[in-house]
């Protein structure tokens, strides 16, 4: 068995967890969340607990019981706390800006670059080059937080552009002069 599957998975008690005809929907303080189930992996709701088991022994089966406990440990999170991710800019003249539900970036290149949130993901920008995400879908907020830094991902130079706040980027020596 997966050593990740094997752990139950508590469920605070003001999230609800509910598993019915393959699909296991989760709702909290934070909103909904729901997933089908990989026909691979059984899951058992008991007392507080969500327990996932392979149906088959083979090595398919354990991953997608790994896999599936940790996106329900995700989803069960998510509803009751939520997530957050954090960016930051780096560069003279890089800043963000927040309009509704729009992301304005200013990363070097001619013109500004809007960025549409997706449905479920919230944004504040703080001192204009620190961009906070947060949301319930830990998955749509990876995707979100990545397609953001991909518009000018950090060069190993100067460092100038988009990282994430736990990033470290390591820097590359410049061209030396020779004499």
């Amino acid at each position: 068995m997966s050593r990740v599957g094997k752990k139950p998975i508590p469920v605070p008690e003001k999230t609800k967890v509910t598993y019915k005809d393959r699909v296991l929907t989760a709702k909290g303080e934070k909103g909904t969340l729901s997933r089908t189930i990989h026909p691979a992996v059984e899951l058992q709701l008991e007392d507080g607990t969500v327990s996932v088991s392979c149906l088959a022994d083979d090595r398919p089966s354990r991953a997608y019981q790994g896999m599936t406990r940790s996106l329900i440990d995700n989803m069960v999170t998510g509803v009751s706390k939520g997530f957050e991710r954090t960016l930051e800019i780096n560069g003279i003249g890089y800043r963000a800006e927040l309009k509704g539900k729009q992301i304005v970036l200013s990363l070097g290149y001619s013109h500004p670059i809007e960025f549409d949130l997706p449905e479920g993901i919230s944004a504040d920008v703080e001192k204009n080059t620190i961009i906070k995400l947060s949301g319930i879908d830990k998955e749509a907020l990876g995707r979100t937080a990545a397609a953001i830094r991909m518009l000018r991902p950090p060069e190993p130079y100067k460092g100038k552009g988009v990282k994430y706040a736990e990033e470290r980027i390591q820097k590359k020596a410049g061209k030396t002069g020779t004499k």
